[in-house]
């Protein structure tokens, strides 16, 4: 038997690195990376949403799943929203990975959390009529569901709840 030796070995390492340095799904499909990533200044976000920074709460645990939607692409969520990556600390509103999965681990039962919280942390604008630096024009809307039915108002308000399925787009009103 044929052992391999260290040129042979060295070039399989180096293809098996580049393969999980790819930025394509297994599909072919490349990632998406997010339009808006995750702010630096955590702390300083998360007080702007009312948010302290701690250590993960442990009282109320849950997962809200949040969906954007531009021009019908999916904009991915970045992970760590909301965490500080040097101290490790975090605030009750966060992400982890860029799933669209929101963390939601209070010190407090029964706090209310809301989906402006999490933009607000993650520095992108969200208004009735604007998501990030993209605004409705005549003929536009940014529409709000929340597990399928209409969220009407101010989507900061929409108050976040386990399991929930949340879906923020902005479409064409003619297109649809």
């Amino acid at each position: 038997m044929r052992r391999a030796t260290w040129p042979t070995t060295g070039l399989l390492l180096a293809g098996v690195l580049a393969g999980c340095a790819s930025t394509q799904e297994s599909s072919g499909q490349p990632v998406a990376e997010s339009r808006w990533s995750a702010p630096t200044n955590v702390a300083e976000r998360a007080a702007l949403a009312g948010l302290d920074m701690g250590p993960m709460g442990m009282a109320e645990h849950y997962h809200p799943h949040l969906i954007v939607m531009i021009d019908g692409e999916a904009v991915p969520i970045p992970p760590n929203i909301g965490v500080d990556p040097v101290s490790g600390a975090m605030s009750a509103v966060h992400t982890h990975e860029a799933d669209g999965l929101i963390h939601i681990e209070a010190s407090t039962v029964g706090e209310r959390f809301t989906l402006g919280q999490l933009f607000t942390q993650w520095g992108v604008t969200l208004t009735p009529t604007q998501i990030g630096e993209i605004s409705a024009v005549a003929g536009e809307s940014v529409e709000v569901t929340s597990n399928g039915g209409s969220v009407e108002g101010d989507p900061n308000d929409l108050r976040l709840e386990p399991d929930q399925r949340i879906v923020v787009r902005l479409r064409s009103i003619a297109g649809s």
